[in-house]
């Protein structure tokens, strides 16, 4: 009988704080509603950790990166600067359903159809809604996390549709502007990829933006 009672009082404790979870997930998901409602562009520095489990190698990369609604779609753009210290020139922009990949170095622009999938991958944290994220994720909420001395909802998502890509992200967002502080991409290889986000402008950044500066006599391809 004791052991009965104890057993149903800690059922009780887990339904509890489940409950509680819920309830603080719904609130952050309605809160990037909010945030979703009001975003029309963003703009940030960023630092990328590459991590390669095989080798426990880093490989990281600085530069900034920008994010636009426009009509019913997200493009974005990204300027990779240095590369483990080193300067490094890239240039990645999304644009009408293309992934354009640009080397300023060596001349050399490659075009991709970017598929179907990878648009809801652009707004995690960057315009997405919290109804969006709801429909493409299954989300389990882990509690609040500062991320340079701003307090975020940590998210761990993982999708309904399964990706050989990855086998989950984790998300900080910053619930008063919907806008993801810091990403984690995990696979099942053991690698990961990590990106953090400072010095973020909301809603100021030009259409112009989102062209890339191609330098005459650069070679392209389209795959």
């Amino acid at each position: 009988m004791k052991k009965t009672l104890i057993f149903a009082v800690v059922a009780m404790a887990g339904s509890i704080a489940a409950f509680g979870q819920d309830a603080d997930l719904r609130q952050v998901l309605s809160q990037m509603d909010a945030a979703a409602a009001r975003f029309r562009s963003a703009q940030a520095d960023f630092v990328l950790d590459n991590y390669t489990a095989v080798v426990q190698s880093h490989d990281i990369q600085n530069g900034t990166v920008a994010f636009r609604r426009a009509g019913g779609s997200t493009e974005m753009v990204m300027h990779v600067k240095t590369d483990n210290g080193q300067p490094s020139l890239k240039d990645v922009l999304f644009k009408n359903g293309e992934l354009d990949y640009y080397q300023p170095a060596v001349k050399q622009e490659t075009i991709l159809k970017a598929g179907s999938n990878y648009e809801r991958y652009l707004t995690l944290g960057f315009g997405g809604s919290g109804k969006d994220l709801a429909a493409n994720w299954n989300i389990k909420y882990l509690g609040k996390e500062p991320v340079g001395g701003v307090e975020t909802a940590k998210l761990d998502l993982t999708p309904k549709t399964p990706s050989d890509q990855f086998s989950h992200i984790t998300i900080w967002v910053n619930t008063k502007n919907g806008i993801a502080l810091k990403q984690q991409v995990f696979q099942d290889s053991g690698d990961w990829r990590t990106a953090v986000y400072s010095n973020i402008r909301l809603n100021d950044v030009p259409a112009s933006e989102f062209t890339l500066k191609i330098a005459p006599g650069t070679q392209i391809s389209a795959k």
